[in-house]
């Protein structure tokens, strides 16, 4: 059996240590604010990204282009390794297709290689946690196409619940009007958004006020959770970390687990919510 690796998008979310601890390689999509474009994982802080996006700042996204991708993976294949790699929602962005298209030009290059490549139809810290059990897969002598078929039977398991603080982000993005953005703001409608079948965020419902928000996207994330055995919980959060660790305590009270990742989302995503986002990622049943 070839070696083999699995390789994922800086969208997972997760920090740059754990990353390097478990020999997983980044393929970053980047943002551009205050006319410098920067990898995402990269560049600013958390801290600095989102205060300039607090001042009003804009910051704009680009994806991972073929050429991009097909230099990111040949090195792997020039050491006689094959390739798995898990892909940001292509609902999404159009990366994975470019990993793809690069996929196939390298097969041609490298025909005694493997490469797969898996539309994870999920984002954020939801790619990290398929990551997390494919490395699993991987650690307990899976091959390369048994990793990546349970990626595909199992990525539409991988429940994201989602609370914005800041309608107007979602406005930029088209996901509500202007008109809502503005009423929703002043009365403090907090908007829940899941990630649908098909990789799209959806707004799903909303709730006045953000402790109820907060409280929502965990009772979602327990009811969705019943029947399966989550090793691991993962939330992210837009440079509110008092916030993400509220939500983590309901989460250890309500669900018994302990083994919780807290991380702040990424320059690339977070560019699209804003601050004061926060998520929680569990395998369930369904979306």
């Amino acid at each position: 059996m070839s070696d083999y690796i699995v390789t994922v998008n800086s969208t997972v979310d997760v920090p740059k240590e754990w990353l390097k601890e478990r020999g997983v390689p980044v393929i970053p999509l980047k943002y551009t604010i205050d006319g410098k474009t920067y990898e995402d994982m990269e560049g600013l802080s958390p801290k600095e990204f989102f205060e300039k996006l607090r001042d009003g700042k804009m910051s704009t996204t680009s994806q991972v282009n073929p050429e991009e991708a097909r230099e990111a993976m040949k090195c792997f294949l020039e050491e006689g390794k094959d390739i798995l790699h898990l892909g940001f929602s292509s609902a999404l962005s159009g990366t994975c297709n470019s990993m793809r298209l690069a996929a196939e030009d390298l097969r041609e290059e490298y025909p005694d290689r493997k490469i797969i490549v898996v539309d994870t139809l999920c984002a954020c810290m939801g790619e990290a946690l398929l990551l997390y059990y494919v490395l699993k897969q991987k650690a307990e002598g899976k091959t390369i196409e048994e990793a990546a078929r349970w990626a595909e039977d199992y990525k539409l398991h991988v429940c994201h619940n989602v609370t914005i603080d800041d309608l107007h982000h979602l406005q930029r993005g088209g996901r509500v009007s202007k008109t809502t953005a503005v009423l929703g703001s002043m009365v403090q409608i907090k908007p829940m958004i899941h990630m649908d079948d098909k990789g799209s965020l959806q707004v799903i419902g909303k709730e006045r006020g953000r402790k109820k928000s907060l409280n929502k996207i965990v009772d979602t994330t327990v009811e969705q959770s019943k029947g399966w055995e989550n090793d691991i919980i993962m939330i992210t959060h837009g440079d509110c970390i008092e916030d993400a660790e509220y939500v983590a305590k309901l989460v250890q009270e309500k669900m018994g687990i302990d083994n919780i990742l807290i991380n702040n989302i990424g320059t690339v995503i977070g560019s699209h919510t804003g601050p004061g986002v926060v998520a929680v990622f569990c395998m369930g049943e369904k979306r």
